[in-house]
């Protein structure tokens, strides 16, 4: 009897291991650390699959970026880019948003899963403006190399979304889906209309 409990402790300990690993490498890339350990503290808040959700989704992409990486070198464009996507990923982790993908030069993101955000367009709009304000800190850098002066347009949109894990066995993403998201999308793409660094809607 002694045997068959401490086998059977074991086995729960192992997979309790197993799937906080799981957890950590499926949500690791894409969420903060914080967010990370508060989905392996409480599993039972997070739903795997495809489920309905109250979101806010942000696109961030790069003015004029098609003709400026024409003209670079393929080293100088990934450092570029590299410089731009790093303080930009880390100010949407710190407001707890979820990186969904990068898309070229694009960025997209979103707020309200894996885990719901009551605030989470409050914290996706304060990560628009910390965003702006961090590339506004990276032109003399670039300047400095001869680079033009780059601008972001962001566009955000709430609304309901579809999240969960798309793709296939060998392969998945963990992203969000519907209107909302096309209509961030279009948003960011308005800005080159208006002359606007961030669109958002109502």
């Amino acid at each position: 009897l002694a045997l068959v409990y401490s086998g059977n402790s074991l086995g729960h300990y192992l997979l309790e291991v197993w799937e906080r690993r799981w957890l950590r490498q499926a949500f690791g890339r894409y969420l903060s650390p914080a967010v990370v350990e508060d989905i392996i503290t409480h599993p039972e808040r997070l739903k795997l699959g495809g489920e309905e959700v109250e979101g806010t989704v942000l696109f961030a992409d790069l003015a004029g970026f098609t003709g400026l990486s024409e003209a670079m070198s393929p080293p100088d464009l990934i450092l570029l880019l590299n410089e731009y996507f790093s303080p930009l990923t880390q100010i949407i982790l710190a407001h707890r948003g979820t990186l969904d993908k990068f898309i070229g030069d694009a960025i997209m993101a979103f707020w309200g899963a894996p885990l719901p955000l009551p605030d989470h367009a409050t914290r996706a709009c304060q990560a628009a403006l910390e965003m702006q304000a961090a590339m506004a800190a990276l032109q003399p850098c670039w300047q400095s190399r001869g680079l033009p002066w780059l601008t972001a347009r962001l566009g955000l949109h709430t609304g309901p979304l579809i999240a969960g894990n798309v793709g296939s066995r060998e392969r998945f993403n963990y992203t969000v889906l519907g209107d909302t998201v096309n209509l961030a999308s279009r948003l960011e793409g308005v800005n080159k209309l208006y002359g606007t660094g961030i669109l958002c809607s109502e």
